[in-house]
């Protein structure tokens, strides 16, 4: 299984506003911060806006923060929104012309450990990748507090 850059820049954007936390990011600082192309990342929060999971502020002073709390996010659930195909092979679609399916075991083999992915996604929210973020956070620029309380 391999996540399209979607939804890898999706998770990147919601682990950097879990990190900062107060005050408000822009798309161009998040897009700088990861090297990536802002274009991009601006589909990417409006979607994430869409979901709830970014607020949004316009204006001059405007920018992004976290929709909700960190422990409210579940990575399983917020793949699936994110991924618009958990496809693995032809088989898994509608419309399969694969001429072995009907006696090939490989599309169950393929459904059981992209459930086992799924699920593992799903015992994790954002809150449990924000325990103990100095190092990420040094990395990406962001002040790292002494005293930083639990997410």
């Amino acid at each position: 299984m391999r996540l399209t850059r979607y939804t890898d820049y999706g998770l990147r954007v919601l682990l950097y506003l879990g990190m900062k936390r107060e005050g408000l990011s822009t798309i161009p600082e998040i897009a700088n911060r990861y090297a990536i192309s802002e274009n991009h990342l601006t589909k990417i929060v409006n979607e994430l806006g869409r979901l709830g999971h970014v607020r949004t502020v316009r204006g001059r002073n405007g920018g992004l923060a976290l929709g909700r709390l960190p422990a409210e996010i579940n990575l399983g659930a917020l793949v699936r929104q994110l991924e618009n195909d958990m496809s693995l092979v032809e088989c898994f679609e509608t419309g399969n012309t694969c001429p072995i399916t009907s006696d090939c075991r490989l599309q169950k083999v393929l459904g059981k450990a992209l459930a086992a992915f799924l699920a593992v996604l799903d015992e994790v929210t954002l809150a449990d990748l924000l325990v103990q973020p100095a190092g990420m956070m040094q990395m990406l620029g962001l002040d790292v507090p002494s005293n930083r309380p639990a997410a």
